[in-house]
């Protein structure tokens, strides 16, 4: 079962994004927000796939915009 949480905690660095969401899915979480980071390499524009700031994140940035964060529930 999935549990849509808004996030208001300070997970990731990026709580005060206002549109960002928070998907529990059984140990699993989807962390999806807002783009705000100026990356000074060039990104690819549909999906860029990075290695999270946290050990066992993963990173997808869609369209250059939305920020797709996977991992492991505490």
């Amino acid at each position: 079962m999935a549990h849509l949480q808004r996030s208001l905690t300070p997970r990731f660095g990026l709580e005060s994004t206002p549109l960002s969401f928070l998907i529990r899915l059984g140990r699993r979480e989807i962390f999806v927000c807002r783009d705000f980071r100026n990356r000074y390499y060039h990104v690819n524009r549909i999906v860029e796939c990075s290695v999270g700031v946290q050990r066992g994140h993963l990173e997808i940035l869609l369209l250059r915009r939305w920020l797709i964060i996977l991992s492991k529930g505490r």
